[in-house]
């Protein structure tokens, strides 16, 4: 299981995108791939009201990752001290396996790099001690990125 988790406050998410755009910056990715999104749920009534929900989308950093299980190359890894699943950009040769086995459309394909990308929870940041790009630009403080302890491993929401 990955140590850390990132947690969103369903009720403080405005889906102003700018966690999105944080990640495409700060990974240099052009128009295309998405390593998280915001996913629109609704309108629909609550209280003869129409409102929506915003869920935020990302990797899942799976105890048994079927993306990693598929790549031929082993370019898709799970980092054995915390379980964070990444793409080893020098073993990709793009032959999108690794695409096809995630359940959750987690895996993009980066035209420009002609290779695979994911979210790997920033882990040059974590490595450092700071937290994933999109937590630390998100507006309404809605994002937060835990390191799971024991008891609340089996936490969904914050």
């Amino acid at each position: 299981m990955c140590k850390y988790h990132l947690f969103q406050n369903k009720e403080k998410c405005i889906a102003c995108h700018t966690c999105e755009i944080q990640c495409k910056s700060s990974k240099s990715l052009p128009v295309g791939p998405k390593l998280c999104q915001v996913i629109t749920v609704g309108p629909r009534l609550v209280g003869g009201i129409p409102m929506a929900s915003y869920i935020f989308m990302l990797c899942f950093h799976c105890e048994n990752p079927a993306c990693v299980t598929a790549c031929p190359t082993g370019a898709m890894k799970k980092r054995e001290s915390d379980g964070i699943v990444y793409v080893d950009f020098d073993r990709c040769i793009g032959c999108k396996a690794c695409m096809v086995a995630c359940p959750w459309g987690a895996v993009q394909w980066n035209p420009e790099a002609q290779k695979v990308v994911k979210c790997d929870y920033c882990m040059d940041h974590v490595d450092r001690g700071l937290k994933p790009a999109c937590v630390t630009i998100c507006t309404t403080g809605c994002l937060s990125f835990k390191e799971l302890s024991g008891r609340d491993s089996d936490l969904l929401d914050p």
